[in-house]
């Protein structure tokens, strides 16, 4: 199952609607240059909604590390949101949900953006 981006602009934010499955490959190196792309338009307020994200790999997880720091490097923000059940345990056991923003749903990811 390959991974699908819709891009969608939400009171100034930039939301990446992901489906599919984020693996070392194509995949990952699909995100990467999405995640740069958003970046290198000017976009500093970034939500990745991860709701229909059927598998994750150790390679999907670095890419994901990698756009957040480019981000932060840019002094862009990126957060994660709707993660599954699997994701939220896997950031868990990695400890990379001390690293990222990670929220319930997009809107609650949008207003957090209001208050920062």
């Amino acid at each position: 199952m390959a991974l699908t981006m819709v891009e969608k602009q939400v009171s100034g934010v930039t939301v990446l609607q992901l489906s599919g499955r984020i693996t070392l490959g194509e995949e990952s190196s699909q995100l990467r240059t999405k995640i740069k792309d958003v970046l290198g338009q000017g976009n500093t307020r970034l939500v990745l909604d991860l709701a229909e994200v059927a598998y994750i790999d150790s390679a999907g997880l670095g890419t994901l590390v990698a756009g957040f720091t480019s981000a932060q490097n840019q002094g862009a923000n990126m957060k994660l949101a709707n993660l599954t059940k699997r994701f939220d345990e896997l950031l868990h056991i990695t400890k990379l949900v001390t690293v990222f923003d990670v929220y319930k749903t997009v809107e609650d990811a949008l207003k957090s953006f209001a208050v920062s």
